[in-house]
């Protein structure tokens, strides 16, 4: 169901719905009120099967006219099918590292009053959100340039923006920390009281990476340049970024397989770009999940073959 909140604003708005959401897990249209617009969501990848067809296009052609607006910074095959239409702003990662950058308050005010906003669950997508609901002003001064850090893992993002990401990371799925931090954002960080339980959050991070660096030494190198894991039988929580950003440290390519999910990264400046390199539709070019199923495949696109990893399954 989506989330409602009530948030004091720069655009007339004081209601709106926060729907949390994923390129591969969208709300119905059914289910959105009023005039939606959606931030920071991809569209999805042929990762999954008939992703863009069966994920995507469903939640635009339902909307209809009740979408207001589209922004997205993630790259993809099918953008050139909306670039005659106003709603769809839509770029490359490497044109915009985040999302957030992208907003501004002419922006704003040509999608209109709108009632509902469909978000990505990480930094960038809910300070989307806030800049949205403040008109497209940044929540903070330098709020774009911590998302861009926080999106991309290139440079220092601010202390606020660090213990913000931490606190995502730490929780991934509690919609309820999504909407403490959407209005912390929308409020400017003005409000003490809700630092508090951003800092529970953050806080409980510190176990998790302690976890994930024991089961980071597990890495192993496969040429040409992948540091490979498979995390299947692990008994605690992980934090999956941290991992990855583990792994390039030792190759060019990290890759962390779990029961479910093949994720893949480099880092955001090494020049790969792993859709080209596993002939996925869209996505993030230095940031993939694909199902575990397509293992061979993925191997092969990487340049080894799933021979050399067999051994270091866990089935």
């Amino acid at each position: 169901m989506p989330m409602q909140t009530t948030m004091q604003d720069h655009t007339n708005l004081t209601n709106v719905n926060l729907v949390f959401a994923t390129p591969r897990k969208l709300p119905a249209a059914r289910d959105l009120a009023g005039r939606v617009v959606v931030l920071d969501i991809a569209f999805a990848s042929n990762a999954t099967k008939n992703g863009f067809e069966r994920i995507t296009l469903p939640l635009i052609t339902d909307l209809g006219p009740r979408l207001a607006a589209w922004i997205d910074h993630h790259d993809h095959d099918e953008h050139s099918r909306y670039r005659d239409d106003p709603r769809f702003v839509l770029c490359n990662k490497a044109d915009h590292g985040s999302c957030t950058e992208m907003i501004t308050p002419q922006m704003v005010q040509s999608a209109g009053p709108i009632d509902t906003i469909v978000l990505h669950t990480d930094f960038d997508g809910l300070a989307c959100a806030a800049k949205w609901v403040r008109g497209g002003a940044e929540p903070y001064q330098g709020c774009d340039n911590d998302a861009f850090a926080i999106d991309t893992r290139l440079g220092q993002p601010s202390a606020q923006a660090d213990l913000i990401d931490r606190a995502l990371r730490a929780r991934p799925y509690d919609n309820a920390l999504f909407g403490i931090v959407v209005r912390h954002l929308s409020h400017g960080l003005e409000d003490p009281s809700l630092w508090h339980p951003i800092r529970q959050a953050a806080d409980e991070l510190q176990a998790i990476e302690t976890e994930t660096r024991k089961l980071a030494n597990s890495f192993v190198r496969i040429p040409p340049g992948v540091a490979f894991i498979d995390i299947s039988k692990r008994r605690s929580k992980i934090d999956k970024t941290l991992i990855l950003l583990i792994g390039q440290e030792r190759e060019p390519i990290a890759m962390v397989v779990d029961r479910d999910t093949i994720s893949i990264a480099a880092r955001f400046d090494s020049g790969v770009n792993l859709l080209k390199l596993l002939g996925l539709s869209g996505g993030m070019p230095t940031r993939v999940a694909i199902p575990r199923s397509n293992l061979p495949a993925v191997c092969r696109g990487l340049g080894f073959d799933v021979a050399d990893v067999e051994e270091l399954l866990v089935m």
